[in-house]
Formats: structure tokens, sequence, C-alpha cells
């Protein structure tokens, strides 16, 4: 076993950073240039108040989904030595290639109580390797669908940013980590720190971990929070449209406050955005797939094609084989 290296002296944050097997480096840069410029003062980057190490078992580079390597730092050692062991995902197909000395180290760390940090798909590592228990799990709402089929009867967080659940951390990734590591900079460097680290980086100030993430583009433009999310849990259950007191109750607020909130936004009511929503996916899938209307019926989360030819017929002013017939005409005019 390696000797324990002591924690430096004037340090107030350390990080370890385990770096899976083709990981997101946009989601490693975002969380890590903000401990550089949280660290010292001006633009020296010495690891002063904050220090960070990329900890390997072999010492081997590892190559980020984009293809670019990064060299670890230091072999694993003692996790005691860190404040927090943050482990970056990447790529699906990758998950359960963890080495086991990787995953030995992280049993270890989680058994003296050392903060584990699941970035971009290490929360799905995390959960691989049995760490996630009886917590709450943050992942991106482009990896919902992937988590809902690994993981069976668990339902992720995927309309917020980050999600701090005691001694477990779980982040959406890309520039999600830079907000989450700016949260740590202020908590244990101080909030000036990490305000300086995101302006430096071109960031809006510091977001809290339930901010909504960026979702799904819908024509649907807001700066109201509670109505991004809603959105975004609109679109994410879109095969199983949730209903407005379903919505209301998992984002804490009465169904009235909600609808004011849309009325106010959008114009509309929550059940109007709902059903927008799903009729713009419809229209995206007969542009883009080739399945049948039935098809695309229970795909955007309407009961039957009757009902929704009759929808569709309503909002747009024709049927969905009349603007399939149109699509294909401008196809061919095109091409002519």
């Amino acid at each position: 076993m390696a000797e324990k290296k002591p924690k430096l002296q004037t340090a107030r944050l350390t990080v370890g950073f385990i770096l899976a097997k083709r990981f997101t480096l946009s989601a490693f840069a975002s969380f890590v240039d903000v401990l550089r410029l949280s660290a010292d003062e001006g633009d020296g980057s010495r690891p002063i108040l904050c220090q960070w190490q990329i900890i390997s078992s072999s010492m081997n580079p590892v190559t980020s989904s984009c293809g670019v390597p990064v060299s670890p730092t230091e072999r694993l050692g003692d996790p005691s030595r860190f404040d927090y062991i943050v482990v970056v995902g990447g790529l699906i197909d990758e998950i359960d290639n963890l080495e086991p000395d990787y995953i030995r180290f992280l049993h270890r760390a989680a058994r003296a109580n050392i903060s584990l940090v699941g970035l971009c798909t290490g929360s799905f590592i995390l959960h691989k390797i049995g760490l996630m228990e009886g917590r709450r799990c943050c992942i991106s709402w482009f990896h919902r669908d992937d988590f809902l089929e690994q993981f069976d009867g668990l339902e992720p967080v995927s309309d917020q940013i980050f999600v701090v659940d005691r001694d477990r951390i779980t982040c959406s990734g890309g520039t999600s980590g830079a907000h989450l590591a700016a949260y740590l900079v202020a908590r244990h460097v101080g909030p000036s720190y990490a305000r300086k680290s995101l302006h430096i980086m071109i960031i809006d100030d510091v977001l809290d971990g339930a901010k909504a993430q960026p979702g799904i583009p819908s024509g649907l433009v807001t700066k109201d929070d509670l109505v991004k999310r809603a959105l975004l849990m609109m679109q994410q259950m879109m095969d199983s449209p949730p209903t407005i007191e379903m919505i209301a109750k998992r984002l804490k607020v009465g169904r009235r406050k909600l609808e004011r909130h849309f009325q106010s936004e959008l114009g509309i009511s929550p059940a109007q955005a709902d059903k927008l929503i799903r009729l713009e996916q419809a229209k995206y899938l007969m542009k883009q797939s080739e399945q049948s209307i039935s098809q695309i019926a229970l795909a955007t989360g309407f009961c039957d094609a009757s009902h929704f030819i009759k929808i569709f017929r309503a909002h747009f002013g024709q049927t969905p084989s009349q603007y399939q017939r149109d699509l294909l005409e401008e196809e061919i005019g095109e091409r002519a």
C-alpha cells in the first residue's frame, strides 16, 4: 500500500479525480479549471487553496471520448488524503469497464466517509459498484432512458444540474461540472473565489444544484426556472405523460402556483404546453424516422392513432398523413 500523503497545510479543498475510459473531457476540464482558478490569487494557477490530483492504478494515460489522452499525476494510495473523489464518466458503453483496483479504492473511500462525486456518467459507475444505495442520483436528461434501462425501478433526478445527498454528489456533466466545482469552492474556500473562477471562465454566477438542466429545444422559451423544470419533465416522460398534479408534486409546489407561472411566462396552461411538446416531437419523428403513425402516437404519449390524428389535425390544420405527403413533395422539389 502506498504511503499516505498529508494534505497541504494551506489547502482548504482537496480533490482526487478518477478518469473512466473514454471520459468526457469537457466535464472534467470545466470542473478542474474552477479549482485551478480558485486555488491562487490572480492568474498564478498554483495549487495553494485548492489541491487536485488525477489518480491511477497504472499511471497510463487515459483517453477521453474525443480522443485526447490525459496523464495521471499520482497512484491511488490512501483515499483519506482527499476531501472529495470525483469519478468522471463518459461513454455509456464503458460504464462496466472500470478496473477492479478503482472499485476497491472507491469502496475504501466510502468506508472512510470520503465524499464521492459522480460526474457525467460517473453517477452510473457509482450505482453499478453499489455506492449509491438509498441516495438520490442526478443524471443528464440525455441519459435518462439509459439509466432507466440499466437500473430497473430507480428514478433518477434529470431536471437539475447536480444533487447533493449527504456524502454522495452527482452531476449531469458538461458545464454543470463548473457549477458543482464552484459550489464546493464556495463551501470550503469562500464564495468570492467561486465567483471569480466562473467570471474568468465567462460563465454566469454560481448556480444552485436545483437549477434546471437545459432541455430539448421546444420553442417554449422562458427564464422561469420552475417552468423550465416542468417542461423538462414533460419532455423526458413523453411516452407516458405525467399528470399536472404529478409534475407539481415532483417540483414541490401546488398545482395552482405551477399554472400561474405557466400563464405568466408562456400564456398557456401546463396541459397545453405538454400537448404542444408532444405534437412537436411527433412532427420531428415524422421527419426523421420511418415509424408508422401508430408507433409515433404511442411514442409521444397519445392513447391511440385515431386520438393522435384528431389532436394533430385540430392543432396544425392537417392530418399526419397530409403532413407526411407535404414533406415528401418538398423533398422531391428540392431534388429536382
